[in-house]
């Protein structure tokens, strides 16, 4: 009797929590078709050109590189990990990564002395070769 009743509540709960979320429209719908700085701004815009977007210059930093879902951006000794909503979610120190020297759809590649370190879109280093 017991674990029918706990097998009905499992079920009521999960049929909440899956119409809760399937209402709600994705945040990480948006992509990123561009990525505009100037000396104040940084604009977000999608693959049909429109801007979505407007991020001040003086909290994003230098862009370093951009791919559909995230951008890569440094400011002083800092590296930032941005998503397609223009929130920051990862902070990395220059000291540890490097310089970065490409960001692709997955990750972004950072060259530091004469090694060659490659990191996912989360900021974590997944592989490290020697520099050519």
């Amino acid at each position: 009797m017991k674990s029918i009743l706990a097998a009905v509540i499992v079920g009521i709960f999960s049929i909440i929590i899956s119409e809760n979320t399937m209402a709600e429209p994705l945040q990480s719908d948006k992509q990123i078709g561009y990525v505009e700085q100037t000396s104040s701004w940084v604009y977000l815009y999608d693959a049909q050109g429109k801007r979505y977007k407007t991020l001040a210059a003086s909290s994003t930093g230098e862009i370093l590189g951009y791919s559909a879902t995230f951008f890569v951006s440094k400011k002083g000794s800092w590296i930032y990990l941005f998503d397609a909503q223009g929130r920051r979610y990862k902070t990395l120190a220059e000291s540890s990564v490097g310089d970065v020297i490409g960001v692709s759809a997955n990750g972004f590649t950072s060259r530091k002395g004469s090694w060659v370190y490659t990191f996912d879109r989360e900021g974590k280093r997944i592989n490290s070769r020697a520099a050519n």
